[in-house]
């Protein structure tokens, strides 16, 4: 159960029914984290073009290592939402559970390129803030043939995940096995 009101398609007013036909129209249906930003749609319709830009836009990083490092950020923070999703998303490319299953729980024994592996590290170092100096991370990112672009890339993928996540655990949205189906990855 969410900690805030939220308002639900059959509820919206004119405006957020638009905002939330966007959003079905895009990404396939009405999430919960959709949902618990319905207060404000302005600032939804927002998280929406960051998330599309951010996930789906044109970038050097493949969809499947944007899908991967949010898992990574995602399993960090313990955010089983987010988790569950990103999963979702990352088995359309993966096709292997037990693969992902090493992801969240034991990356060390996961068959990792070491760009992959490099992005990973990242993701969870950066979620956990444990620095002091990231340039030795961008350093091994480039040294896996990575360029500026998909450096930039990386962090706003791990920078969005851990703004989303600290949405989703604060606000108290919860899985709905439903939405395992009918998103447009």
């Amino acid at each position: 159960m969410p900690h805030i009101k939220t308002v639900s398609y059959d509820e919206a007013d004119p405006e957020l029914k638009e905002v939330y036909d966007d959003i079905i129209k895009s990404r396939g249906k009405l999430a919960e984290v959709h949902k618990i930003q319905s207060l404000n749609p302005e600032a939804l319709v927002a998280h929406m073009e960051l998330y599309m830009a951010t996930m789906f836009g044109k970038s050097p990083l493949k969809r499947y290592q944007r899908e991967m490092m949010a898992v990574v950020v995602s399993a960090t923070n313990r955010c089983n939402y987010c988790i569950e999703h990103h999963e979702q998303a990352l088995l359309a490319y993966w096709k292997d559970e037990n693969k992902t299953e090493l992801l969240k729980h034991d990356r060390a024994n996961l068959d990792l390129s070491k760009t992959d592996r490099q992005l990973c590290n990242l993701a969870e170092n950066l979620t956990v803030n444990e620095g002091p100096d990231y340039a030795q991370y961008v350093q091994q990112l480039k040294d896996t043939g990575l360029d500026d672009r998909a450096v930039l890339d990386a962090v706003q993928v791990i920078a969005y995940f851990n703004f989303v996540n600290r949405m989703v655990l604060g606000l108290g949205v919860v899985f709905d096995e439903s939405e395992k189906k009918g998103y447009n990855y």
